[in-house]
């Protein structure tokens, strides 16, 4: 009898809010939608939490049983955090409020990105897959006033290279929740499924993505735009005739024959546009040559190719978004394998543009040059150049990809599109100081590694690379820290980044002049 009271009290509070205890099994939760929701941290000296948009339209149509749940569920939710309830709505057996941060968020100038844009991609991309392990199948997602950071971080916190294993992640399909910030929403989508795709490239086994796949799956993905994209897959023997002797002497060594994709987007509405173009390296698996890497890690070098994969899902996204501009991409592609045929340290080789080679360390061959060779192939205004070099992980982490430049204007269009994708880049130095480094050899115009080996590995790198650039805006950015990823990106699972795919599309040229 005394229990009695106790036992009603309960009885009521469970029918009333159902936190916690739906009964629904789980077969009938995948037939169901998950909900996703954003919350906002109120400002100092205010109590409570501040509801989103479609939050607040959610709890007027439950006569305020969300407000009512945060309420008594625990201590307000942070920044990145979430808390699911069950059986709050009919139509969303599981909803997941996540921690938006505080709605006053905006762009930080000490961190170099926009924090409201990466909050929302961190705490929707927590949200998915806390829906994904309860095998949701399709999930609404509130646009969190921002629709495509919202569908950003969606799409790319619930992908996982898992195509060579036997079991497989629950799939999920995200879709916005309402459709007041579609477009947004949309765009953002394309944004995301852009960066999968260099995921995916770097991701897979070498044995399964050669010069020749890679091509092929470029070729593939562009194949619906073909009204405006060119794809040129350009063999061995085309290289031969085009005497690019460095692109040569890397992929010699290796089985696989080489592949010059060359990739032409017609988006401008006018001829005398002038092109970007994007240059990126390309081998698909690295071992170093004779001058064999240490084993452990190895594995890893198959995403080697990173810059030509971010490169090429750069051009598949702008011609899915149809961007008003003209793009070339350019990517070298094999492998650098060691074998009786495989570069020597000590061997001279001669580039596209006549300049002479003395190879230092055969295994920073790929690193070093494998892009000079096909600069000289077009005289265009307008570079981005995009490799992984080592020292650059030692110098910058994950944080940022360095970037080395000759001009302030490119510099300072590729900083504000970076703040914007939150995939950030930092500028690094190209002083004379690295360039006479790489001058002084003792058998050739050029060494391919500085006079003081590894000291500033990646600065003489870039150093190298400005020998064989007469473009008045060329930026190279080095992509070696933020290839993969552990834990540092909250809406990234652990792999291969496909860093900074987003930041090159976002990077605009339609409004801009080119002195």
């Amino acid at each position: 009898k005394m229990l009695l009271p106790c036992r009603k009290a309960l009885l009521s509070a469970w029918q009333r809010h159902k936190c916690r205890f739906f009964s629904a099994t789980p077969s009938s939760w995948s037939a169901k939608k998950g909900l996703v929701l954003g919350v906002y941290e109120k400002e100092k000296d205010e109590g409570g939490q501040l509801l989103t948009e479609a939050g607040k339209a959610l709890d007027r149509s439950l006569s305020g049983r969300l407000s009512q749940m945060l309420s008594i569920s625990g201590p307000s939710i942070k920044k990145g955090k979430g808390r699911v309830f069950y059986g709050l709505h009919e139509d969303f057996p599981s909803v997941v409020v996540v921690g938006l941060g505080k709605s006053s968020d905006g762009v930080c100038g000490k961190e170099s990105w926009d924090s409201c844009k990466e909050n929302i991609r961190a705490a929707v991309s927590m949200g998915c897959r806390v829906l994904q392990d309860l095998e949701v199948s399709v999930v609404e997602v509130d646009p969190c006033g921002d629709g495509q950071s919202a569908a950003e971080g969606a799409v790319l916190g619930l992908f996982e290279y898992d195509e060579l294993k036997s079991k497989k992640k629950f799939r999920v399909t995200p879709r916005l929740h309402g459709s007041s910030d579609l477009a947004a929403w949309e765009k953002g989508v394309v944004y995301a499924e852009g960066q999968n795709l260099a995921r995916w490239l770097m991701e897979a086994p070498a044995n399964h993505v050669t010069p020749t796949v890679f091509a092929d799956t470029i070729e593939q993905k562009l194949a619906p735009h073909s009204n405006r994209v060119t794809v040129h897959k350009r063999p061995q023997t085309w290289i031969e005739e085009q005497q690019m002797g460095a692109f040569l002497s890397v992929s010699k060594g290796s089985e696989e024959p080489p592949v010059f994709l060359e990739l032409h987007y017609r988006g401008s509405a006018t001829s005398s546009t002038e092109p970007l173009v994007l240059v990126g390296k390309g081998i698909t698996f690295d071992s170093g040559g004779i001058s064999l890497k240490p084993s452990s890690g190895m594995d890893a070098m198959r995403a080697d190719m990173g810059g030509a994969a971010t490169v090429c899902a750069a051009i598949v996204t702008a011609a899915a978004l149809k961007l008003q501009i003209d793009i070339i991409g350019l990517a070298p592609l094999c492998e650098n394998m060691p074998s009786g045929r495989a570069n020597k340290p000590g061997d001279v080789v001669k580039a596209k543009n006549g300049k002479t080679i003395q190879v230092g360390e055969s295994r920073l061959v790929s690193d070093r040059y494998t892009k000079c060779c096909q600069i000289y192939l077009l005289e265009m205004n307008l570079y981005f150049s995009l490799s992984s070099i080592g020292a650059m992980d030692v110098a910058l982490g994950s944080a940022a990809a360095g970037v080395f430049t000759n001009s302030d204007w490119l510099w300072d269009q590729l900083h504000k599109a970076s703040i914007i994708t939150g995939d950030r880049v930092w500028r690094m130095p190209l002083f004379q100081h690295y360039s006479r480094q790489v001058k002084d050899s003792q058998l050739a115009d050029l060494n391919n590694i500085g006079k003081y080996s590894r000291s500033g590995g990646a600065c003489t790198a870039a150093a190298f690379l400005r020998e064989f650039v007469t473009a008045n805006h060329w930026a190279h950015l080095d992509i070696a820290g933020v290839m993969s990823n552990k834990d540092e990106v909250p809406y990234l699972r652990k792999g291969m980044s496909g860093r900074p795919t987003r930041t090159l599309v976002e990077f605009d040229l339609t409004d801009q002049l080119i002195v």
